[in-house]
């Protein structure tokens, strides 16, 4: 009789198998350069950093194992669960720090809107999949009524960081599927006469008395901080005050690994979540910053070539809204960390400690992993 043995070499490699080797490795220096800044921005959570990792890497394996048909099979389920949940937690939803946005299941305390982040391209991708032969211009006003009520119920809570992560998820699926730039250009233009506008009568707009009407009062003191942090430097402009002279304070080679001491004579706040970047400037300098970025520069590209020679319409628009998501988040976050952007409450990607953003992460990544796969399978 032949004798079956348990090879767990065997075992390892099919379990691998679905993976991306590439996205694996940029992934696994990401995790472990987070890891790393941990134990110096705030050694006390690595265990439980490492629990979401965990989590993380089993959602990110769990997505890679189906076949994208099957994930836009979800599509429709899991954004109208989405929204059903965005509007329990305007009914029902706890506040927390003057926001209400988690819902209380009894068993768990979940955050609906991280859900849209997923569900909300899925959507797209599908809506647009059946409309592939024929796309009119109504089917992008369709798409960007499915994008809008979810936003504002999030924008509601409020929560503006997240809503503007999720409105561009969406607006990358709208752009792909081919939107006209003749209504792309009259928007861009409006965004930038209203930006410069902003700047140029910020001393006028910001005045207490200046009612912005579309922001609330603390939006629109971000905004005006922004432009400038010195108004208030011990409340309002502190954030960005300590996070620009960490950074600065790194200089080329930085301070050596635990010896920032922005970081640890605590004058950085929410330096292991919203502002870690600047601890990686200030303890590893500018060689560090540019490490990170070439790292999160070669994962773009290799979720831009997945998306390229994706089989399908919506694979490729779905996977090119997941990479553009990955870059908005980093963009968002260095931008804000170096005070060239407000600030808006958006993790570093894969780096910042949190359990919910890094599972959102993975489970995008698990999608390009997904749809990689995908294209072998169907060339066999």
């Amino acid at each position: 009789m032949n004798e079956t043995r348990f090879n767990p070499f065997a075992l390892l490699r099919a379990a691998v198998r679905p993976l991306d080797p590439v996205l694996l490795v940029l992934l696994a220096v990401l995790l472990a350069s987070a890891h790393i800044l941990m134990q110096s921005a705030s050694p006390e959570r690595v265990d439980s950093q490492l629990t979401h990792f965990a989590i993380a890497l089993l959602g990110m394996w769990a997505l890679a194992l189906l076949k994208p048909q099957r994930l836009l099979a979800l599509a429709v389920p899991l954004y109208v669960l989405g929204v059903l949940l965005l509007i329990a937690v305007d009914l029902f939803g706890e506040v927390s720090k003057g926001a209400q946005r988690w819902l209380d299941l009894g068993v768990a305390r979940i955050q609906p809107s991280e859900l849209m982040k997923i569900a909300m391209p899925l959507m797209l991708a599908w809506f647009f999949q059946q409309r592939e032969a024929q796309t009119r211009a109504l089917d992008f006003f369709v798409a960007a009524a499915l994008l809008v009520v979810p936003v504002a119920l999030i924008v509601i809570q409020p929560d503006l960081g997240t809503s503007l992560l999720v409105a561009a998820s969406g607006i990358f699926v709208i752009f792909f599927a081919g939107l006209s730039w003749k209504l792309i250009i009259p928007l861009v233009v409006a965004g930038v006469i209203g930006l410069g506008s902003i700047v140029a009568f910020g001393d006028t707009l910001c005045q207490p008395e200046v009612d912005w009407q579309v922001l609330r009062e603390y939006q629109k003191q971000r905004v005006c901080t922004l432009l400038d942090p010195t108004r208030d430097p011990l409340g309002k402009g502190f954030h960005i005050i300590q996070s620009t002279i960490a950074i600065g304070s790194g200089g080329l080679m930085g301070k050596g690994w635990m010896d920032g001491t922005q970081t640890h004579l605590a004058f950085l706040p929410e330096r292991h979540t919203d502002f870690i970047f600047a601890v990686l400037a200030e303890e590893f300098g500018l060689i560090g910053a540019v490490a990170l970025l070439v790292v999160y520069v070669l994962m773009l590209l290799r979720g831009f070539h997945i998306a390229a020679n994706a089989p399908t319409h919506a694979t490729r628009l779905l996977a090119g809204a997941i990479t553009m998501i990955l870059f908005t988040y980093a963009f968002v976050n260095m931008g804000m960390v170096s005070g060239i952007l407000p600030v808006v409450g958006v993790p570093l990607p894969f780096i910042s400690y949190g359990g919910t953003a890094l599972v959102t992460l993975c489970l995008g990544i698990g999608i390009l992993m997904s749809i990689q796969r995908s294209r072998f399978a169907d060339k066999t």
